[in-house]
């Protein structure tokens, strides 16, 4: 088992939407917490940019694991499906190569009124969910390290 009081855990969100960014920060952070562990915060610019940062944080071996947070709203143009296509994959392939669980925890919704919906404001909190599946899959992690 994971003892997460004695853990230590990355957050890295991004900040292209700064009230959502801090919405969701708070939620995972309280998740993490809740436990007695130490949440270590990361900002990068954009959505983009969270699997590099992941993978940083995945590398340093300072952490059990991950949550990346942030918002893409679509816009006019198509950058938004290049942004999320890209962020969801190289959150996931930090995670397969490092072995550090890494949750996707980014918004990627048609209004602001769905991400504030989903940021602690109604329907769920995806700061929040992701510091669970991070927590969940360290967890998994350390039963199955355990049982050679």
């Amino acid at each position: 088992m994971v003892d997460a009081a004695a853990t230590t855990w990355a957050i890295c969100v991004a900040r292209f939407h700064p009230d959502l960014a801090d919405r969701l920060v708070a939620g995972a952070t309280a998740v993490f917490e809740a436990g007695g562990g130490v949440v270590d915060v990361h900002a990068v610019p954009g959505a983009f940019e969270l699997p590099l940062a992941a993978r940083y944080c995945a590398r340093s071996g300072r952490y059990a694991g991950v949550a990346c947070l942030g918002a893409v709203i679509r816009g006019e143009t198509d950058h938004y499906d290049h942004v999320c296509s890209a962020a969801a994959t190289g959150i996931g392939q930090v995670s397969l190569d490092s072995g550090v669980p890494c949750a996707f925890g980014l918004l990627t919704v048609d209004t602001l009124e769905q991400a504030l919906a989903r940021s602690g404001g109604g329907k769920r909190d995806q700061g929040a969910d992701a510091a669970r599946a991070v927590l969940r899959m360290a967890e998994l992690r350390a039963q199955l390290d355990g049982e050679g």
